[in-house]
């Protein structure tokens, strides 16, 4: 029985498998350095969203304020799984037809297998079976996962190669594909690295608008709304009485911190100067702000109470935070606002989803709702407008 393991190990399906393993590791590895360096270029805090994977399969206990290295690299450890899990399946279990496949018809096939699995993922796997998490898809909307597939995927293209190595076929007659298309994207993560050192000492990308006033407006706004945001979250991560509300102002707290910390870093790198603060007066125009007796109230609450009092107030808080990113993804004049509005606008939506229980289906519906429908139109925003204002 060893000797015919043995045998069929080192078949043809065998070299597929040992080829698309060694295949996984490369990939899942490559869009991980990737995704860490580019991240805050686009307007994302990594550390948060691998925090928001961890809690696919850890639940809420995964959930923090400031994520902690274990579950920063249980996320990261989840997220390579997945990736490796897809290359083994499209090149091993999938190997009779893919096997064979050249280089440039893999490059071809590679970014519609990337649509699929991250699809697959963002549409059934997580938010439905086998995992039940809903808040994966209600708080990173779908492009994020796609541009990770992608930037994965893009490495396929060498499995021809690889296979002929594992098969010890020298001189493979696709090295030479395999050494450009490698060194090109060795060449790229490099370039994205560089950006993010620059990034990290306050030298981002220069701002690449034509309104200086409205994108500064709109960035001072959203900082103080998110201020404001945060203090409230904080307060139910230590005071709400159900556990799940508390993971998912844990969840709020972390994720309006890393846009904060977003923010401010693009400010002192584009416009030279720290942000100038809001005055009361324009803050109390803006909407979805609470005022400061509102928040005095809810201190005072404890219990079921305060939960509720909670759960209102940050839904209307929320609502008033997707208004101006709406606003800002039609006029903000600098690209990155404009792609971290959306990704704003979804995120909320998503949470005022997830603070009212809505889980399974309804997630999902939600999700694809938060991702392009206008301000006001999404189910959260209706269902509030439903209910009282706090």
């Amino acid at each position: 029985m060893r000797r015919n393991s043995q045998r069929l190990w080192s078949g043809e399906a065998g070299i597929n498998w040992r080829a698309a393993m060694l295949l996984g590791l490369l990939s899942s590895t490559f869009s991980t350095l990737v995704s860490q360096v580019t991240a805050a270029r686009i307007g994302r805090d990594a550390v948060v969203d691998w925090m928001v994977v961890a809690a696919i399969p850890l639940r809420d206990g995964a959930l923090q304020m400031d994520p902690s290295g274990p579950v920063i690299l249980a996320g990261i450890l989840f997220h390579q799984a997945a990736d490796f899990s897809w290359a083994v399946v499209f090149f091993g279990l999938f190997g009779r037809w893919t096997g064979r496949l050249d280089p440039w018809m893999i490059l071809l096939i590679a970014p519609v297998w990337a649509l699929f699995t991250s699809a697959t993922e963002w549409l059934v796997l997580v938010p439905l079976l086998p995992f039940r998490q809903p808040i994966f898809s209600l708080e990173q909307p779908y492009w994020i996962g796609f541009l990770v597939h992608v930037t994965s995927a893009s490495l396929y293209p060498l499995f021809p190669c690889l296979r002929d190595a594992v098969a010890r076929r020298h001189p493979s007659p696709h090295r030479r594909f395999a050494v450009a298309w490698s060194g090109g994207a060795l060449l790229g993560a490099g370039m994205l690295g560089v950006l993010a050192l620059f990034g990290w000492q306050g030298r981002e990308v220069a701002w690449m608008g034509r309104d200086p006033a409205f994108d500064q407006d709109y960035m001072r706004r959203m900082m103080a709304h998110h201020r404001q945001g945060i203090d409230l979250a904080r307060l139910a991560a230590v005071r709400a009485q159900n556990d799940h509300l508390r993971a998912l102002a844990r969840l709020i707290a972390a994720a309006q911190g890393g846009e904060f910390a977003v923010f401010d870093q693009w400010w002192r790198s584009w416009f030279g100067a720290v942000s100038q603060i809001c005055a009361p007066a324009e803050e109390a125009l803006m909407p979805g702000m609470l005022e400061p007796g509102q928040i005095d109230q809810l201190r005072a609450m404890t219990g079921a109470a305060f939960d509720a009092q909670f759960v209102a107030l940050m839904t209307f808080h929320h609502t008033g935070a997707i208004q101006m990113a709406d606003t800002a993804m039609d006029r903000a004049s600098d690209l990155r606002l404009r792609i971290m509005a959306q990704a704003i606008r979804h995120e909320q939506r998503g949470e005022i989803a997830l603070m009212h229980g809505v889980a399974g289906l309804d997630a999902v519906r939600a999700a694809l709702g938060d991702l392009v429908l206008p301000a006001g139109d999404a189910a959260p925003e209706r269902e509030a407008r439903d209910r009282l204002e706090p």
